[in-house]
């Protein structure tokens, strides 16, 4: 009787066992917030969840169990996630990624996705990896490959949709980032520290009148290359802004060159987009109160200045010495500790 009754009650246990929920808990609490909701997307969904006054949020998504991109407006990581998880999040939005913090049903799954994202920040380290030849580059990325590898195969319980993905991009991801510091090391060898800078004459001045290199003799110059259309140049403003604050004064000129083109807008003639262009470079100088010396190059992306430079891609930043020579012709952004470093070792 006694087993009978242990049994009646294990079959009643199993049938009033909870079915699993078909969607997502997402909850959580952002610190420093930089907008009023978050984004949870893929190529295929998209949630727009609201953040409250203090930072929480909480909202069901009912998705497709996979890697999934969490956006503040500002910023973003990733998430898995899939139907039953319950998933809470924390993060201080002005440090991010190295603030981000899960917990909860299926945590360990995004957990792993943020780790590997610090790993690989810190692995490629552009400013470390661009002081190497081709030779110690190499080498350098056969050992970060060999990291890598370590690390996804680092924990079995991990999805496999997420050490798949990870171990399928790592080759391409690689020859991505090998290209790049190849033409770096291309660029430096055209354009070599020491060697006269390629100059400008007579480009337009956002205060009135024409600045030209020359004019900025006596100092060095820290030339922004960008564009009104450019979102990563955009993304640089605060920290050039900062920059320009801490070495006001300093023996060093911050400079802006704008080569917008017309990009973006309607017009029936080039001249007419070009002056279209020329006022909303100006209109975003003042709305966004950019300091420093902002010029506007005459002829774009074929400017003399900008074809010597050899640059294709924006932004790009040059550092020429008071000379007139070049310091460094694809030199540190602003947001990189690698422009104090470089600032510090020439006494700036």
């Amino acid at each position: 009787m006694k087993k009978l009754l242990l049994l009646s009650l294990a079959i009643l246990s199993i049938s009033c066992k909870e079915e699993p929920k078909n969607y997502v808990t997402l909850s959580g609490k952002i610190t420093n917030k930089s907008s009023d909701s978050v984004v949870v997307r893929t190529r295929t969904f998209s949630k727009t969840i609201n953040i409250n006054d203090d930072g929480t949020f909480k909202d069901t998504l009912k998705v497709e169990t996979g890697i999934h991109n969490f956006y503040d407006g500002n910023e973003s990581t990733l998430l898995f996630l899939k139907n039953g998880f319950d998933l809470n999040l924390t993060l201080d939005a002005k440090k991010f990624d190295e603030s981000v913090k899960y917990k909860g049903l299926g945590s360990e799954h995004s957990t792993f996705l943020a780790k590997n994202n610090l790993l690989q920040e810190e692995l490629l380290d552009l400013d470390k990896l661009s002081n190497l030849d081709m030779h110690g580059v190499e080498n350098a990325f056969n050992d970060i490959e060999l990291k890598l590898k370590e690390f996804y195969n680092s924990n079995e319980e991990i999805d496999t949709l997420i050490t798949n993905n990870l171990k399928k991009s790592l080759e391409p991801m690689l020859k991505s980032y090998k290209r790049y510091l190849a033409q770096g090391l291309a660029l430096k060898q055209a354009l070599p520290k020491g060697a006269p800078s390629p100059i400008f004459e007579n480009y337009e001045n956002y205060k009135g009148g024409t600045t030209s290199l020359t004019d900025l003799k006596g100092k060095y110059v820290y030339v922004d290359v960008w564009a009104t259309w450019c979102g990563p140049c955009k993304a640089e403003i605060p920290s050039l802004k900062k920059l320009e604050k801490e070495y006001h004064g300093k023996n060093i000129h911050f400079l802006s060159l704008s080569i917008d083109d017309g990009r973006g807008y309607r017009a029936e003639t080039k001249e007419a987009a070009a002056a279209l262009a020329k006022e909303g470079w100006k209109k975003m100088i003042a709305e966004k109160e950019l300091g420093g010396i902002q010029l506007l190059a005459p002829n774009a992306w074929q400017s003399q200045f900008v074809q010597d430079y050899k640059i294709n891609g924006i932004p790009r930043f040059i550092l020429i010495d008071p000379s007139g020579n070049i310091v460094d012709a694809d030199a540190p952004r602003p947001s990189s500790e690698g422009i104090i470093e470089l600032f510090n070792e020439l006494n700036i």
